[in-house]
C-alpha cells in the first residue's frame, strides 16, 4: 500500500486507438497514447488503484498507480560488435594511430 505523500508513478490512457489522429503511422494507430507521470500522493492507495498525486511543476494528475518510488532504468541498449572498433578507427583518423 501507498501512503499520501509518496513519491509514485501513475499510468494514464490518454488517447484510445480509435481515439488516435489519421495521420499517425498504421503500427502507432493500433494502440493507445499512453503516458506515466510521477508525483506526489495525495491520499493513500492500493497498486492498481486510480490515484491522483500532485507533479513536481504543482500539476494535480489522476492514473492508475503503477509504482512507489520509481526509479530509473535505463540503458544504452545491447552490445553492438561492430561499433567496438569504432573508438579505434576515430582515434587513428583523429591523431594518426592508434593509442597505447
Amino acid at each position: 500500500m501507498a501512503k499520501k505523500g509518496d513519491w509514485v508513478k501513475l499510468h494514464i490512457k490518454v488517447l484510445n486507438p480509435q481515439e488516435r489522429a489519421p495521420q499517425v503511422p498504421e503500427d502507432t494507430k493500433e494502440v493507445p497514447l499512453e503516458m506515466w507521470v510521477k508525483g506526489t500522493l495525495c491520499e493513500d492507495c492500493q497498486l492498481g488503484q486510480s490515484a491522483k498525486v500532485i507533479t513536481r511543476t504543482g500539476r494535480c494528475v489522476e492514473g492508475i498507480l503503477c509504482e512507489v518510488n520509481p526509479s530509473y532504468h535505463h540503458s544504452f541498449g545491447d552490445f553492438i560488435p561492430e561499433l567496438l572498433h569504432v573508438g579505434q578507427q576515430a582515434r587513428a583518423i583523429v591523431w594518426g594511430g592508434a593509442c597505447d
